[in-house]
């Protein structure tokens, strides 16, 4: 299928320049997890992970996850990473099933992972990139936030598959 990128804007990623194999890198923007009031996630330390065609993803280190994880006996391979292990997020009166996932043995490739998580951003009241709502990548199995700062199309959405 031919695709067609959507031109880059200024200040601006297309998405159609990232890498195929995904790479990870260290990352320095904002993100802010909150849920009904409370915040789950609050740092300026992640991982970005940035693949041809997804918006980017981001893992967080579990130390700045202010929130209960539970393992979740869901799992999923992806061909760079490795095997990942699904987490249920606990809050007071709450449990939301299989919002993040992580690699505890990821590929060498992908080694800075180790342990960190990934949320999906769908779930929760708000997802912020340096102050930005970030609005989830569609697919439902993918795990990219998109904001303004990335052009796309995105992997995900339908007729998308064969990207």
């Amino acid at each position: 299928m031919n695709v067609t990128p959507e031109p880059a804007e200024p200040n601006q990623e297309s998405v159609w320049s990232y890498p195929r194999p995904a790479i990870a890198e260290p990352c320095a923007r904002h993100i802010v997890i909150r849920h009904r009031g409370e915040t789950i996630a609050d740092t300026k330390a992640s991982v970005r992970v940035i693949e041809t065609s997804h918006p980017p993803t981001y893992y967080l280190s579990p130390n700045c996850v202010k929130a209960s994880l539970l393992a979740s006996p869901h799992r999923s391979i992806c061909e760079w990473k490795g095997q990942a292990s699904y987490v249920d997020l606990v809050l007071a009166d709450d449990t939301l099933r299989q919002v993040g996932w992580r690699y505890p043995s990821p590929t060498p490739a992908f080694a800075m992972l180790a342990g960190f998580i990934a949320f999906y951003v769908e779930p929760f009241d708000e997802c912020l990139l340096d102050g930005e709502q970030v609005t989830p990548q569609a697919g439902g199995f993918y795990g990219g936030w998109i904001t303004s700062h990335v052009a796309g199309p995105f992997k995900g959405v339908p007729g998308s598959r064969s990207w």
